[in-house]
């Protein structure tokens, strides 16, 4: 069968929920890949016309004709489909019930697991399902985020660049395609190696060619004017950043001069307290820089050992015996009284000498020595005797 509107048109209508259905209508579109721009928009037209159930399966139809190219490394329809699917997933996605829903967010994570679309392109999916989840109020979109991908979600000062970025994701792919066909287009009519065809027919195909041209420019200048939008967004945020970065420096330098500061007063401190101990330690072992500690006077006690016999006389060397006794005088004419007892001990005691006392308070023994007794004779003095008799 021939490509034509009416064939394309044809086939999507006739589509259903089944496999068999979706794939015979993926194997003829595909093998008109030559008309894959004509056949993603008579398709997205299509999905905007058709009910919230028609919708799902023409997603389904979508899924496989893109996976399946590049299966085989075709990449006609992922170039074709990829500018308009975060719309078409959106108009499938919006007023759909909750079941749709679902399996719309699950066709569009197997995309992600299997990197069917490029990674703007899938963002760009996924942000439009998130953004008419908040629009209902439905509190899907931690839901979804989790779902699909699982990604961070984006910080709020990088907000104004999500529109700028998916337009130019969008643009850039569709000008590879027409800038493609308009090059290709050119190099075969202005071939010189070609036999130059008749006027007529030369001319149809020189106007054929400057509508490609023109297509091409349109493209490329919308894309030169989205990237221009997403410069200045990226500009702002950069002057933004770059303040912020000066303020931040400034800081930095602020506390790293404070925390120096602050370890240099802490080293000083320490350093004082083990001086102080050092020191005190110092102190306690120098015996010389402590005053000594005074000890108690020693108590006197008494010698001993009397002092060597050449620092004090010998007082025990007898004195010269005088006279042994004088001879009993002879008896007067007249009687007289005869001495008591105790004063003839008395006149006997005088004939020696007092025995000395030693310095120390104590007496010391006398050495008597032989010669040192009188010799009383024979007898007893006779007037001893008789006061000894009485």
């Amino acid at each position: 069968m021939a490509y034509n509107d009416d064939g394309v048109l044809a086939r999507l209508s006739a589509l259903n929920e089944s496999h068999d259905s979706i794939a015979t209508a993926a194997q003829w579109i595909m093998f008109h890949r030559r008309h894959a721009d004509r056949t993603v928009e008579i398709w997205f037209q299509k999905l905007k016309e058709s009910p919230s159930t028609r919708r799902l399966n023409l997603i389904y139809l979508s899924n496989e004709i893109v996976q399946q190219s590049k299966a085989r490394h075709k990449n006609d329809f992922p170039l074709a489909f990829s500018p308009i699917m975060a719309e078409a997933v959106a108009v499938a996605y919006k007023g759909a019930t909750p079941d749709v829903q679902n399996k719309v967010r699950r066709v569009v994570e197997v995309w992600r697991d299997r990197s069917v679309f490029e990674g703007p392109i899938q963002s760009a999916i996924e942000a439009r399902i998130d953004d008419l989840d908040k629009v209902r109020g439905t509190g899907k979109s931690g839901v979804s985020n989790a779902t699909i991908g699982g990604g961070p979600s984006v910080p709020s000062e990088l907000t104004p660049l999500l529109g700028p970025a998916s337009t130019v994701s969008k643009l850039a792919l569709s000008i590879k395609t027409k800038t493609s066909a308009a090059e290709q287009e050119y190099l075969k009519n202005t071939d010189t190696n070609q036999l130059t065809p008749s006027a007529p027919v030369y001319a149809a195909r020189l106007n054929g060619l400057l509508k490609s041209l023109a297509t091409a420019e349109g493209a490329v200048a919308e894309c030169v004017k989205a990237r221009k939008e997403l410069v200045d967004a990226l500009e702002k945020i950069l002057e933004a950043n770059k303040t912020a970065l000066d303020g931040e420096e400034t800081q930095l330098a602020q506390l790293t001069a404070r925390k120096s500061e602050i370890d240099q007063k802490k080293q000083d401190v320490e350093m004082a307290i083990m001086r102080g101990l050092a020191d005190q330690s110092s102190a306690n072992r120098d015996p010389k820089s402590a005053s000594p500690v005074p000890e108690p006077d020693r108590p006197e006690i008494e010698a001993l050992t009397p002092p060597p016999a050449s620092d004090e006389p010998d007082f025990y060397e007898p004195e010269p015996a005088g006279p042994e006794f004088e001879s009993a005088p002879e008896p007067s004419s007249f009687v007289q009284a005869q001495p008591t007892g105790l004063e003839a001990l008395s006149h006997l005691a005088s004939q020696y000498p007092a025995v000395p006392i030693s310095t120390n308070g104590q007496n010391k023994k006398r050495k008597i020595d032989n010669n040192e007794v009188p010799d009383l004779g024979d007898a007893m003095d006779p007037n001893i005797d008789e006061m000894i008799r009485q």
